[in-house]
């Protein structure tokens, strides 16, 4: 029952508490993020692209009183223009030039590097499993015991006719 009646409290000051805010003139944003603005998706988009030359639409939608002096010189003849002024109309219509989008990016240092740190780190997991984790070789891998056991199966003449005791010249000691 108390517990019933603090939950029941509890929403009726929030409540109050937002009523207060709302009245006061604050703005409450929703789950305490902002309120972005919305894209008109309808419009074409600008892209820089190599295969598509001529945009839809200019890289600069919105000009200052500059641009705009400098778009009606545009209209008159261009010789009149200075190289500066050229550029800067060229980088009113587009971002980049075509130099500019071939150039090569430095992401590949970036991929490089993170294979490497990956690679790194999984040497060092295995070298620390190979010290710490693994047991100790058998003593059947070491040559010396491998030598001894090649040399007890020539003793005990394992498979004589096409194994390897068919290998072993017995009368001479040596392999034929």
């Amino acid at each position: 029952m108390l517990h019933l009646t603090a939950g029941r409290l509890g929403s009726f000051m929030a409540r109050r508490a937002t009523v207060a805010l709302t009245s006061s003139g604050v703005r409450m944003a929703s789950h305490g993020h902002e309120v972005t603005e919305t894209v008109d998706m309808s419009q074409p988009m600008y892209w820089d692209r190599r295969d598509t030359p001529l945009p839809d639409r200019a890289y600069k939608d919105v000009l200052t009183d500059a641009d705009k002096s400098l778009k009606q010189k545009e209209k008159g003849p261009w010789s009149q223009l200075t190289k500066e002024e050229k550029i800067a109309l060229y980088r009113l219509m587009f971002h980049q030039t075509y130099p500019e989008m071939n150039q090569m990016s430095a992401e590949w240092k970036t991929v490089m590097g993170g294979i490497f740190l990956f690679l790194g780190f999984t040497g060092l997991v295995v070298w620390w499993q190979r010290v710490y984790v693994y047991p100790t070789r058998p003593r059947t891998f070491d040559d010396e015991w491998q030598a001894k056991q090649l040399k007890r199966m020539l003793d005990m003449r394992v498979n004589p006719i096409q194994g390897i005791s068919s290998k072993w010249d017995y009368e001479k000691g040596q392999w034929k």
